[in-house]
């Protein structure tokens, strides 16, 4: 038995002086006394989950590894991550991929880790992979950027999402209508060209279709990394079985700070302009946006053509798992949001989303003993040497962010920064 304290917990939807008290890895009790670690003033919150991270391992582990992703995660208050279906290879599209994948996270993780599984195509892969314990399935309408994980039509995501509303798991997806995008034009190190060529129409139409699909079929349908204010309003005016997400880097930086050349920001959809960050602060503070995950995207640098700036064949991705937390933060508070709104966005939201919301998201008697404490007003400069990813390159270098991560709880377990190294004692998880 272990017990936590602070002056300031996030718990039963107010912030108020307690005592969290994990036993067997779950919180038995929270009130008043002593504590074996008394964290004084810092704010006490729920582990965050974060239910978009491409790990890569196997067949891409020189791109990110399980051993570093959760190494990352867990230094920037993540206790739980949920893996996408890609960019491993093979892709979790098959049980046994699912397995081969498992068998590659056991060398040691940092934090708990679920998995997506992918649909491709073939529908006979649904139900069994269900049954093995993955928590929903990834899609694209849009080349994924990796030929082992080809895009589907919306009538083959139909067919599959009537499947996945018996199965009860939702469909993730890549909403980027094919038909809609644009050539980058002739300058390949034009931020604006690159902008132009996926506008917010390709976004729009894309979750027209996807939401018609959750009308009909009863489906649980999650919009993967929104970029754009009207993308958010679209799922708003949805059906209420349509829900969203956006990113770090979609609330914190804009287009035209982007400088020509500048491959680091590039991802898929666009960064858009300072207009569409706004609209997206909107779109959370309006429920049309449900949680902020990272997004998760690295690869080497060289992939990210660094040297040339050519945002043509630059590898799209963001590497952020580990500045989620704070990176948020600074905006947020910025405009007014506090602990509780981040607690939903960053922690009970995604944990909800990927079945996980029985264990996961919330200090509460019963829940995983999942904690982060940290200082809501000490700055991090951000340098991504300093970084756990398993490559430094970051849009976010030298930027002074708001908030430092002060300790990580697992299961009742202080595995950041704790006594010397940092504790693997992580598990695979399986949606309930």
């Amino acid at each position: 038995m272990t017990r936590f304290r602070s002056t300031r917990v996030v718990v039963d939807g107010e912030v108020r002086p307690a005592t969290v008290r994990v036993e067997a890895g779950l919180v038995v009790a929270i009130g008043d006394g002593a504590a074996d670690h008394d964290f004084g003033d810092l704010l006490l919150m729920p582990g965050l989950v974060d239910t978009h991270v491409h790990v890569n391992e196997p067949g891409r582990t020189h791109w990110e590894g399980f051993a570093t992703a959760t190494a990352a995660a867990v230094a920037g208050g993540c206790t739980t991550i949920v893996d996408m279906p890609l960019n491993s290879v093979p892709p979790t599209v098959t049980v046994q991929a699912l397995e081969e994948k498992r068998e590659a996270a056991k060398a040691g993780l940092g934090c708990d880790v679920a998995f997506w599984g992918g649909f491709v195509g073939p529908l006979d892969q649904l139900g069994p992979l269900t049954e093995a314990g993955v928590c929903g399935f990834k899609s694209f309408l849009v080349d994924s950027g990796v030929a082992e994980f080809p895009p589907v039509s919306p009538d083959e995501l139909g067919a599959a999402m009537a499947i996945m509303a018996r199965l009860a798991v939702p469909a993730l997806v890549h909403a980027e209508d094919p038909d809609q995008l644009r050539p980058l034009g002739m300058s390949p190190g034009s931020y604006r060209g690159y902008l132009e060529s996926r506008p917010v129409t390709s976004e729009l139409e894309a979750i027209r279709q996807v939401a018609g699909l959750a009308e009909t079929t009863g489906a649980q349908a999650h919009i993967l990394h929104v970029s754009s204010g009207e993308a958010a309003e679209a799922i708003g005016r949805g059906p209420g079985n349509l829900s969203g997400e956006t990113c770090p880097h979609y609330l914190t930086f804009s287009a035209e700070e982007i400088p020509d050349g500048a491959t680091l920001f590039k991802c898929t959809p666009p960064i858009r302009e300072a207009e569409h960050r706004e609209a997206l602060w909107h779109g959370l503070e309006s429920g049309w946006v449900s949680m902020v995950v990272s997004d998760h995207s690295p690869a080497p640098v060289d992939l990210k053509n660094v040297d040339t700036g050519d945002f043509t064949t630059a590898w799209g991705g963001i590497s952020s798992l580990q500045l989620r937390l704070l990176a948020t933060w600074t905006g947020a508070s910025e405009r007014g949001h506090g602990p509780l709104e981040l607690t939903e966005w960053l922690s009970a939201a995604p944990a909800r989303l990927a079945g996980l919301g029985d264990r996961k998201g919330a200090i509460a008697i019963g829940m995983d003993g999942d904690l982060v404490a940290w200082d809501q007003d000490r700055p991090t400069d951000v340098a991504g040497s300093a970084l756990r990813h398993r490559h430094p390159a970051t849009p976010y270098e030298g930027m002074r962010l708001r908030g430092r991560v002060s300790a990580t709880v697992l299961g009742g377990h202080i595995v950041f920064p704790g006594n010397g190294a940092m504790e693997r004692r992580g598990r695979m998880l399986a949606r309930r």
